[in-house]
Formats: structure tokens, sequence, C-alpha cells
């Protein structure tokens, strides 16, 4: 499935992909804030398309201008993500690349997947959460509607103890902001 917003296409990943994506996800700045290791090389990021970025409900974000993937985000239910959420709710993830800080478009691609949450997907709320010192993950969510709900120190991927921020936008929320924009 490809999903698209203005600037973006939003498509499962590639095994082509892998050169892209070590390119961006080698940077030190974006996998430590998001707790998961710089990747190492382009088999590494070969390995992580084939393993992680294979689940379902996860995109590659593609520049329509280049149709180069930039980025990630994603869709997940519960039993995949951190956050507390029930059986009708989903968790949203997402990272970019550097050199794509500050152009608004993440906050695109989690607005078109907010979309597909609530008016395909069925979901009654969404999720989302970011690590204490991450601003520019938690400037997208509120860009994008979602409001602090909790706080709580855990066990990062990189084995680090770390305080998690959680948000949530209710589906009634959400299309009470569709009306007033």
């Amino acid at each position: 499935m490809v999903l698209e917003t203005e600037r973006l296409l939003l498509r499962p990943w590639e095994e082509r992909d892998a050169a892209a994506l070590f390119r961006y996800a080698q940077d030190p700045r974006i996998g430590p804030i998001a707790g998961w290791p710089p990747h190492t090389s382009l088999e590494n990021s070969l390995e992580i398309i084939k393993g992680v970025l294979s689940e379902p409900e996860t995109y590659a974000v593609i520049l329509k201008q280049s149709a180069e993937p930039v980025g990630s985000v994603g869709i997940m239910r519960r039993g995949k993500g951190s956050a507390p959420m029930s059986e009708t709710e989903a968790e949203i993830g997402y990272w970019i690349g550097v050199p794509y800080w500050g152009q608004g478009l993440i906050p695109e691609a989690v607005r078109r997947l907010l979309q597909r949450c609530f008016m395909e997907l069925g979901c009654t709320a969404v999720w989302c959460g970011y690590y204490d010192g991450n601003e520019k993950s938690r400037r997208v969510q509120e860009k994008c509607g979602f409001l602090h709900h909790s706080s709580q120190t855990c066990r990062s991927p990189l084995g680090d103890m770390r305080l998690e921020h959680f948000t949530r936008l209710t589906k009634e929320l959400w299309e009470e902001g569709l009306h007033s924009a």
C-alpha cells in the first residue's frame, strides 16, 4: 500500500532502499535519541529493512521530488509499541534524515498516518512517545495535536534508563481539529 501527501509518498521499505537508509541512519544524531543504534554498514541497513522495517504498516518516507527514501514512519498496534494502548488504539513512530529536519515533512507524514488510523483502521486513539530531551520529536507531536498523557522511566532498546513521555490523540479531538483548521 502506498499513502500520499502533498510532498511525500509513504510506501513499504524495499531491499533496494538499503543505501539510502544507511546514508541517513548511520548519523549518530538520529538513532540514539530515538533509542536505537546508528547503522554500521550497508549490510546492517539491509538487515534492518528485512527485519524491523518489514513490519506491517511501516513506511519509507519518500520525497516526491527526488523519489528518495529520507526517513521512516509506522503504525504499531498493541504488543508492538511501548505506549500503554488498548486493542482499539495504535502508536505512531517516526524519524527523518538530518538534512530534512525542520521542513515539516514528518508532521505531514504523521497527519497522513493519523488519517489512516482513524478513518481506515478504526482506531479510537493514537499514541506517540519520545525520550526526554528529544525536542524535535516532541514538537512533531504537538503540531499534530497530541496531548501529554504520562511519563515513565524505562529501559530504552539501547539498554539505558530514560524518561519516556507519552502523548495521545483521540479520534474525537482529531475530528475537532479537522473542522477548526
